[in-house]
């Protein structure tokens, strides 16, 4: 049975913001007119829904048998798929498969496979749309390497957008990863990139909607 909770990343952040919206209100209620403090109550209790509801952690297992199989690592939707040159790491040309997430997706990332961490790095950068080209090698970024028990190499960006000041990953050189596991947390819009070998089989298409840890996004060549 599937169910939500708040995600860690929020803990502080929704405290803080109770913190700060009770303070406004006590000032609202002690110094303005009763309707002042009605319409401030209302706001104030639809701004810390809104937060809640972005920092929600569901609760999810997906179960395969082919260890070929690449889970999508965020909820969004396909903005890229195409071979690409991918600089940073392989320095050869890859499949690159982009998922953006807007402000209303869930913004927990997970593991697209199993195996070990064999690169994780995070770049400063800018903060242009997520949703633009350049923003996977110019904005603020992580990347992380995992290669699978069978030698292949899947590399997993996390890109920050407009919004997103911060970038959260777990990943670290040397420890091994498996579905079901987070990856990180990317806070406000943002989008996630993998690049795959050139003879991996892709399932999605620019336009499709993705469920992070759900929706089985390509097979690589095992």
């Amino acid at each position: 049975m599937k169910y939500t909770k708040i995600h860690k990343e929020g803990y502080w952040i929704l405290l803080g913001l109770c913190f700060v919206l009770f303070v406004v209100n006590l000032i609202i209620y002690m110094h303005y007119p009763k309707i002042i403090f009605a319409i401030s109550t209302i706001l104030s209790s639809l701004i810390l829904i809104f937060f809640t509801y972005f920092f929600r952690n569901p609760n999810r297992i997906v179960e395969i048998d082919d260890p070929g199989l690449v889970v999508a690592p965020a909820d969004g939707t396909v903005v890229v798929v195409e071979p690409t040159e991918e600089s940073e790491y392989f320095g050869d040309r890859r499949i690159q498969v982009s998922i953006f997430m807007s402000i209303f997706n869930v913004h927990a990332n997970w593991y697209p496979v199993a195996g070990r961490i064999v690169k994780s790095v995070h770049h400063s950068g800018n903060h242009m749309m997520a949703f633009l080209p350049k923003s996977s090698t110019e904005n603020e970024r992580s990347t992380v390497v995992i290669e699978t028990p069978s030698g292949i190499q899947v590399l997993v960006r996390q890109v920050a957008g407009a919004l997103a000041r911060r970038i959260v990953t777990y990943a670290r050189e040397g420890k091994k990863c498996r579905v079901n596991e987070q990856l990180g947390f990317i806070k406000f819009g943002s989008r996630v990139d993998l690049y795959f070998p050139l003879d991996t089989e892709v399932f999605v298409q620019v336009g499709d909607n993705t469920t992070g840890n759900e929706t089985i996004i390509a097979r690589l060549n095992e």
